[in-house]
């Protein structure tokens, strides 16, 4: 269930040691459609796993894991392999939620609560309390644990006498069919059990200094320049930039020497649709202000609050509030409306509590848009969104937008027929890939929409990353995009994103990777024509972000212009660039500390040896293990004249 009501089911037959689970999703146009049969042996551990049906946007899923002897052997559409069991957990690619009955039960028998998995890694869990659900005669008393390893942040679930009832996450509820009355009770008690678990982990890893800090031997990145400058200290006191230059730290400073690495602006994320585990993702990546183009509203702005507060580790963020039309399609995040007057009391409630601009969405009225825009614009909102179904990028920007989403949104009125065609489904993407390659820039409509938004000053979030993997994950093989850091994930993350997202035969390969080419130039000439862009993710926070970057610089825009955008860019669109942006006096101390120099290597943006976010200081490998992830390099440390602070992990 999410606010809007019930999405899908899963249904489950139990049969002595074996169970058939069905799981079925409708939301947004997309959903899985899996079947799953386990069998177990007397103590619950699997013997036969076998899976089929299709993942979230329409890739087939076909997987089987079986135990020979002592071994445990498994086979997909992505992978296959075998190993000695020794007590292991198959952890599977594709499972339907209905898994978590098999950890749970598996994981509470073990005396440490932990075992190592299948195909790698190991899963923990970890009770957290009693909690009561349910009312009247469904009143009853379950146990909340955490499961660690299924991902890069933990799972909750609730179980009965160590049965499965209920996985939570604030928004979103699977829950046994007699509690469906419960989603809000469900979906405020997920808030809050993810909100204990996190605070205490940002207590232990946000390090605070009330003396002036002084970083020193920084090479400072100039946005405005796109140079890195020679060696240089920069001196911060209470979540401010006191001095940029080369004087030495005051006696009552502490230090830190950045070892001539780059000193960046923080990072900013244009598309991060923030939820309490994003937090530590994004600050570990240097990603300290951000914009969220749509969320679950009550939620959004409860996270605001404990980001603001310092009780959870998170990005400064601008937001977006979500807007979308009624259809069979909609998305049920923020407000669904069903006609102008509606929309407009829904924007005067976004402006009322806040918010820094909307987002328009697939299902909402073409006819409501400029409407809506108008309202927006009157209350001083930025106005953004995907190009509604049968609506024309052009006639969007020309009806006031003042950015898209996604480079699909932008350039699928030139591939199919805006008037006819429904982009409130998985067609959006296929399109992109059926038929991207054999448009031509330089036809007339193109270079018209060019000219319109450059005379709109309209800025594109083009997302690339994403339809890098929606484009070009194969079986086996994952995107471009996730080269450079998925061997430091979790081998759970590692088996999902090297999979495929969409159904693309081996036929439909050549025509894909050309599509993809075709959306490539299509991001360098709107770089060259001056079109504003900004970097986004919708995605894994952090770490997508730097995959955006490096995406941009394969595409051909070059390094210091994508770092630009990163950052003074950033700033510039949510109208902060007075107080972020560059490294400067006067300004917030928000800040990103790599090691060697990403203008020359774009993958050095991955380095991250120390983050501030005003006056909170962070080390990225500290963060980076307690998610799971290895780290990319060893932090430079906090320290006082006489003593350090903080030495670095390999000296403790």
């Amino acid at each position: 269930m999410t606010a809007a009501g019930p999405i899908g089911t899963l249904a489950v037959t139990e049969n002595g040691n074996s169970v058939d689970s069905d799981w079925r999703v409708d939301d947004n146009g997309r959903g899985a459609k899996l079947k799953e049969h386990i069998e177990v042996d007397p103590h619950g551990l699997p013997l036969l796993w076998k899976i089929e049906g299709h993942s979230e946007v329409g890739a087939p899923v076909q997987e089987r894991f079986i135990v020979d002897g002592s071994k445990g052997k498994w086979t997909s559409l992505d992978d296959s392999g075998e190993a000695e069991m020794k007590d292991s957990l198959y952890v599977p690619n594709n499972g339907t939620p209905w898994s978590a009955n098999i950890y749970l039960k598996n994981l509470l028998a073990a005396k440490t609560l932990t075992k190592s998995a299948l195909p790698g890694g190991s899963l923990r869990i970890e009770a957290l309390r009693e909690v009561s659900i349910g009312t009247g005669a469904n009143s009853e008393t379950v146990k909340a644990y955490a499961l660690w390893g299924l991902d890069v942040v933990p799972q909750f679930v609730l179980a009965r006498k160590g049965r499965f009832v209920a996985s939570l996450s604030p928004g979103w509820v699977l829950v046994e069919d007699k509690h469906k009355a419960d989603f809000e009770a469900l979906s405020a008690l997920a808030g809050e059990l993810s909100a204990d678990t996190l605070r205490l982990y940002t207590k232990k890893l946000t390090h605070t200094v009330d003396s002036p800090i002084w970083l020193t031997h920084a090479r400072i990145f100039d946005p405005k320049t796109g140079t890195v400058g020679t060696a240089t200290n920069v001196g911060v006191f209470r979540g401010t930039i006191t001095y940029v230059g080369s004087d030495r730290p005051p006696a009552d400073a502490q230090t830190v020497d950045c070892e001539g690495g780059t000193l960046m602006p923080g990072l900013f994320d244009a598309h991060a649709h923030l939820t309490d585990w994003s937090g530590p993702l994004s600050i570990a990546s240097g990603v300290t202000f951000g914009r969220d183009p749509g969320n679950d509203n009550d939620s959004r702005l409860l996270l605001d609050r404990r980001i603001e507060s310092g009780e959870f580790m998170g990005p400064r963020a601008k937001l977006s509030g979500f807007l979308e039309g009624q259809s069979p399609f909609s998305a049920h995040l923020g407000f669904v409306i069903g006609s102008v007057d509606e929309a407009k009391d829904k924007v005067r409630w976004y402006a009322d509590h806040g918010y820094w601009g909307i987002k328009i969405y697939n299902s909402m009225n073409p006819d409501f848009v400029k409407p809506i825009a108008a309202e927006a614009h009157r209350l001083g909102l930025h106005v953004s969104g995907h190009v509604p179904a049968f609506m024309s990028s052009e006639r969007a920007v020309r009806d006031g937008y003042d950015e898209i989403h996604h480079i699909n949104q932008l350039m699928l009125s030139f591939v199919i027929d805006p008037k006819k065609d429904d982009t409130r489904t998985p067609f959006r993407f296929t399109a992109l890939g059926e038929r991207m390659a054999k448009l031509d820039l330089r036809e007339k409509p193109v270079r018209d929409m060019l000219a319109l938004m450059k005379e709109k000053k309209t800025t594109l979030d083009p997302t690339m990353s994403v339809f890098a993997q929606l484009l070009l994950s194969r079986p086996g093989k994952a995107s471009p995009s996730d080269d450079t850091w998925l061997d430091h994930a979790p081998v759970v993350i590692q088996r999902q994103r090297r999979s495929a997202v969409l159904d693309v035969k081996p036929e439909q390969y050549s025509t894909y990777e050309a599509s993809w080419k075709k959306l490539e130039a299509t991001l360098r000439l709107l770089y060259k024509e001056g079109i504003p862009l900004v970097p986004g993710t919708d995605d894994m926070a952090g770490l997508l972000l730097h995959s955006e970057l490096e995406t941009w610089v394969r595409a051909g825009i070059p390094a210091h212009a994508a770092l630009t955008a990163a950052t003074l860019g950033g700033a510039r669109l949510t109208g902060q660039d007075a107080v972020l942006g560059t490294v400067a006096r006067g300004k917030l101390a928000d800040l990103y500390l790599v090691d060697g120099d990403p203008t020359k290597d774009i993958a050095a943006i991955r380095k991250g040896r120390l983050v501030m976010k005003g006056s909170a200081v962070y080390y990225p490998d500290e963060i980076h293990e307690m998610l799971g992830i290895k780290p990319f390099a060893s932090h430079v440390s906090l320290r006082r004249a006489t003593a350090a602070i903080s030495e670095p992990r390999s000296k403790r």
